[in-house]
């Protein structure tokens, strides 16, 4: 007669006891996960805004340095910077007649493409400043172009009534956003 060998292993309780450790250990570490993610996109947007904010000061300061040079195009003094290796158009307090324009001096209002003065404020230009004024600037599209394409991480809208570009995150379902809002150069994060 055969000698019958023990069979070694874990028995089904053994494999159900690890199992239920493991999805208590699941559910205690997942909404400490999603906090994480969720305090990351916060950093995330209040760095770029950072770091916005930071460029609009520095442009405004080398115009300032370069004693607040201007571009004359039919008469009319404007003022530009080449910041950074770009030309940039700025915000002026006074049209050429002396009236207030309702900005202050010298925040960039839009790149210097064509030797055009910008009459009104759109996405393209919201979008050209985001890439211009940062080292390393997220993507950033228009609202219909965030929607059509996953990599765009910024959508970029251009409110011309109040002088603002609105910029929003577009990573998860948040809506963190900021705006820069030109008249003063101030840079404002919103999180949701």
């Amino acid at each position: 007669m055969a000698k019958k060998e023990s069979e070694t292993g874990f028995s089904l309780i053994e494999l159900v006891v690890v199992i239920v450790v493991i999805g208590l250990l699941a559910v205690a570490a997942l909404p400490k996960f999603l906090d994480v993610t969720d305090e990351a996109k916060k950093a995330s947007i209040e760095g770029v805004a950072g770091g916005y904010a930071t460029a609009v000061l520095s442009a405004r300061a080398q115009w300032e340095a370069e004693a607040r040079p201007q571009v004359t195009i039919g008469g009319q003094g404007y003022n530009s910077v080449n910041y950074d290796g770009v030309d940039f158009w700025l915000t002026r307090a006074k049209d050429s007649s002396g009236n207030s324009t309702g900005f202050r001096d010298g925040y960039p209002l839009s790149v210097n493409s064509g030797n055009r003065y910008p009459t009104s404020l759109t996405d393209s230009a919201c979008i050209l400043l985001m890439e211009n004024l940062l080292q390393n600037p997220p993507k950033v599209g228009t609202t219909t172009a965030a929607g059509n394409d996953s990599d765009v991480q910024y959508s970029a809208q251009a409110d011309n009534a109040a002088n603002t570009c609105t910029y929003v995150q577009q990573e998860g379902s948040t809506a963190h956003q900021f705006v820069y809002e030109l008249a003063t150069g101030q840079v404002t994060v919103t999180l949701q």
